[in-house]
């Protein structure tokens, strides 16, 4: 061999060798720590927070929110209100493909909302329950025909109502598509092991494909705050969601991570049982308001904040915080008063109730917990904590088979999304169980009443109600707390806590 041919041979080893150590670089895996393993990966059935966070990656929906609650294009590209604001048209972004290679068209729009609307065991009914029809106008244009004006309804299709499903999938696999869920996000399902895992491929057809930088998404649940956070110092995760808020010291002083802080649009509160099942009855706290009185009477909402969440968290004792333009100021917090709790208990005949606090397995569920429990104490109330993985205590809370439930709500951008769903007679997240058709009227109002000022006085209204009965004891509105590797660049911090991948690049 000639010293010519051979110093080709070696240069062209060479270039082989530095492609594939290229092409090894750009194949990167983006690694996320959950606080839960989510639950059913289909937007039309799921109800999870963390599962909302795998949807961002997942599956698109017909338009999204930004940092400052502004709604933006996603796949809707524009639209329109009739002039009487019961009809919604939107126009669709073009060559839009599901990931089996279906097209999005205005007949696949038309199939998800009827599925959101129909479908056994759907949570996303009571959301789009003013949509009476939808008709497909041509192949990229959609009308959503409303039975009455409904203020809320671009924030409702801003979250998992207007996510889109393959319809060919869907109708392939009516009972068990959230096992392999088919969307059209900038990532598609590949895996999921339950409680260790799921694991998002890059599709190559992604509308939007040139803001995407990974190759894969890999979600890791691991309930702990301080394993996750040790699993993000050791590099075997890129990111994690809900850092415990006693470790932000620390990540503020370690050069090697990134720290986000977005003030959520939910709240963390404790569900009472009061007509969901025969527990109603069981126990002085689901039977009877004045208990559930006192049980708000005892609890110090600035201590519970301190302690169980080392400030990061606005105390709060509606839907939205007291910040919220849409929070009744007739409705103010509600002071400690152990002596006043004491009285209520003894004229309810039950001067030291018993009941069992369900809390997620979560670190943040379950300081909330035990302060509680602390605090309540004091006012002669023996709570028990029953610890329980998270989706299986949502199925419980939705079988009525608790006393009380630790559960926080992520919130959405429109007051309607906290609220209806779980105050409605019969509605999906209506934990409580509580049914007054007073109420239902009251948040028919809201979803009619277009302009700002109106609302405000039907809401006001609502929480004078509400605060009569006392089914949920809002205690807080969270800080979310992201704690990521500072190569992590393009990080977007938007109020509903999901992870936009769009953008995100090492």
């Amino acid at each position: 061999m000639s010293k010519k041919k051979a110093l080709l041979e070696m240069a062209m080893v060479t270039a082989l060798a530095l492609a594939f150590s290229a092409g090894a670089a750009q194949a990167q895996t983006l690694r996320i720590g959950l606080a839960e393993d989510p639950d059913i990966l289909d937007p039309t059935q799921a109800r999870s927070f963390v599962g909302r966070i795998v949807f961002a990656s997942l599956c698109d929906k017909l338009v999204d929110i930004d940092e400052k609650l502004n709604i933006v294009p996603q796949l809707a590209t524009s639209w329109q209100w009739s002039p009487d604001n019961k009809a919604l048209t939107m126009k669709l972004r073009p060559g839009v493909t599901f990931h089996d290679g279906e097209k999005l068209d205005a007949a696949a729009v038309k199939f998800n909302i009827e599925r959101h609307k129909n479908m056994p065991g759907s949570n996303r009914r009571g959301e789009l329950l003013p949509v009476s029809t939808v008709d497909v106008i041509d192949e990229l244009t959609v009308k959503l025909n409303l039975s009455a004006p409904f203020s809320p309804l671009l924030t409702v299709l801003a979250d998992r109502a207007g996510m889109m499903v393959s319809p060919k999938a869907a109708q392939a696999m009516p009972t068990n598509f959230g096992t392999k869920p088919v969307c059209s996000g900038p990532f598609k399902f590949t895996e999921r092991l339950a409680q260790d895992r799921i694991v998002l491929e890059r599709y190559a057809n992604y509308w939007d494909k040139a803001n995407i930088h990974f190759d894969k998404v890999v979600f890791l649940p691991i309930v702990d705050a301080t394993v996750r956070l040790a699993n993000l110092r050791s590099g075997q995760l890129d990111f994690i969601e809900r850092a415990a808020p006693s470790d932000i010291a620390s990540i503020k002083a370690d050069k090697k991570l990134g720290l986000s802080r977005i003030t959520e649009l939910g709240y963390q509160g404790i569900t009472i049982n009061t007509g969901k099942s025969d527990f109603a009855q069981k126990n002085p706290l689901g039977r009877d308001p004045r208990v559930r009185e006192a049980f708000e009477l005892s609890l110090d909402r600035a201590g519970i904040v301190q302690v169980a969440m080392d400030g990061e968290a606005t105390p709060g004792n509606q839907w939205v915080p007291p910040s919220n333009n849409f929070y009744a100021k007739n409705v103010p917090i509600p002071k400690r008063d152990i002596a006043r709790a004491k009285q209520l208990l003894k004229e309810a005949g039950v001067p030291n109730p018993t009941f069992t606090l369900m809390t997620p397995t979560t670190s943040d569920g379950q300081r909330v917990a035990q302060v509680v429990q602390a605090m309540a104490k004091e006012a002669g109330f023996d709570v028990k904590i029953q610890s329980t993985e998270f989706a299986t205590s949502l199925n419980l809370a939705d079988k009525g088979q608790y006393d009380a439930y630790v559960l926080a709500w992520s919130g959405r951008a429109d007051p309607d999304g906290n609220l209806f769903s779980f105050y409605g007679c019969k509605q999906p997240l209506n934990y409580s169980g509580e049914c007054r058709p007073q109420w239902d009227d009251l948040l028919t109002r809201s979803r009619n009443t277009l302009d700002t000022s109106g609302r405000i006085k039907v809401f006001a209204t609502l929480a004078a109600e509400v605060e009569k009965e006392r089914p949920l004891i809002y205690l807080y509105h969270r800080n979310w707390l992201w704690a990521y590797t500072s190569k992590l660049k393009g990080m977007r911090t938007i109020p509903d806590g999901l992870v936009r991948v769009q953008g995100l690049k090492m």
